[in-house]
């Protein structure tokens, strides 16, 4: 293993090996404190130009699935066709992997897919950093190339552009109703949860007018980065809003939307919020949400750096969820029309599944 430098932008630096590609790279430097799932959060395309650091010590013991494709096009065990973020760091890799689904090591899986990866890093301390400072851009650095410097932007970058599809894509065809998925970089069980209750996916890019199409309801999906950089996805979500609204007063049926992760965000500024950026962001599978104006609680599957601010909504929308660490908002509804998102991943892939209920909620009123 060579020895590594991961440099960050204030000046700190850890010295690790590399076990995975070896190139260096740039990135955002984002942790996750998840104890398990690195398969699904290395190919969620919201990982896209982030240096993924893993908070739980040990990884790398259950390998890496099969990256095999089922008949509707979708990976069977991944979120995407390939990983997005742009190297691991882990405190301790584990060259020996044992599990009756691994088909490879993360090892040769990142060196495959000529993803970096680094252990020997005391991730406790790299996190109690970026806790303090904030997230922050870093550099992997091999020691023996001194002079071999990456250069990285994050701010800005329309990262959602990069990981959209291209074309549209549908499944399932003909068994029932259509449900349009906006493609800012969407999880694979977002699309195998729709499936799952027998609606048809349409998949657009996350630029394409939907609103020329047929469909009985929309669908918001997850990206990676600032949400502003996604302004012809918010101006096509409120053309579909403005123009539901307008049925409305008619007496016709409104159909219903929900959007999850960056799907919260575009749907809010859609409806005139404001969008932050968190100091750390919420990266975790055990984020607290409660649904507001109830006692219920959930344990949530989260990765997202900004935030939709709740006291800049509409007087016609509220807050639907909302973080019980922070109070930061985790979803939005209409207070008439059936539109609501969660901040949160109900889908899972890798976490608790006690939000997925919500998926049944819209299928339900399509």
């Amino acid at each position: 293993m060579r020895n590594v430098t991961l440099l960050l932008e204030d000046g700190t630096t850890f010295h690790g090996k590399s076990f995975g590609y070896e190139k260096p790279v740039a990135g955002e430097v984002v942790f996750n404190t998840a104890m398990m799932g690195y398969p699904e959060s290395l190919t969620d395309p919201s990982y896209a130009g982030q240096l993924m650091a893993l908070t739980y010590p040990l990884v790398g013991n259950y390998g890496v699935p099969p990256f095999s494709i089922e008949e509707n096009g979708i990976a069977t065990f991944m979120e995407s066709d390939k990983i997005h973020a742009e190297a691991i760091i882990v405190s301790d890799y584990s060259t020996e992997h044992s599990h009756w689904n691994a088909k490879e090591s993360l090892a040769d899986w990142l060196k495959r897919e000529q993803v970096p990866g680094i252990t020997g890093i005391d991730t406790r301390q790299l996190t109690k950093v970026l806790r303090e400072h904030g997230v922050m851009m870093g550099k992997i650095l091999f020691d023996d190339e001194p002079d071999n410097i990456p250069t990285a932007q994050y701010e800005g970058v329309n990262y959602i552009a990069k990981v959209s599809c291209e074309k549209i894509l549908r499944y399932g065809e003909g068994q029932g109703k259509k449900v349009v998925l906006v493609d800012c970089g969407v999880k694979n069980n977002i699309i195998r949860c729709l499936l799952k209750r027998g609606v048809e996916v349409i998949r657009v890019p996350w630029n394409y007018d939907f609103n020329t199409l047929d469909f009985d309801g929309l669908f918001l999906a997850n990206g990676p980065g600032d949400p502003d950089t996604a302004a012809d996805a918010v101006k096509n979500i409120k053309t579909f809003l403005t123009t539901e609204k307008a049925k409305a007063d008619k007496g016709a049926k409104v159909r219903p939307c929900m959007g999850i992760c960056m799907g919260n965000q575009l749907l809010a500024k859609a409806a005139g919020a404001q969008i932050y950026k968190l100091k750390y962001g919420h990266r975790s599978h055990n984020q607290p949400v409660q649904q507001v104006g109830t006692s219920r609680c959930f344990i949530t599957s989260q990765n997202h750096g900004y935030a939709v601010d709740g006291q800049t909504l509409p007087s016609d929308w509220e807050p639907l969820f909302i973080n019980m660490n922070d109070g930061s908002n985790e979803g939005i509804r209409h207070k008439k029309y059936p539109w609501f998102s969660a901040q949160f991943h109900p889908e899972a892939a890798s976490g608790p599944v006690d939000t997925e209920f919500m998926f049944d909620e819209f299928v339900e009123i399509l």
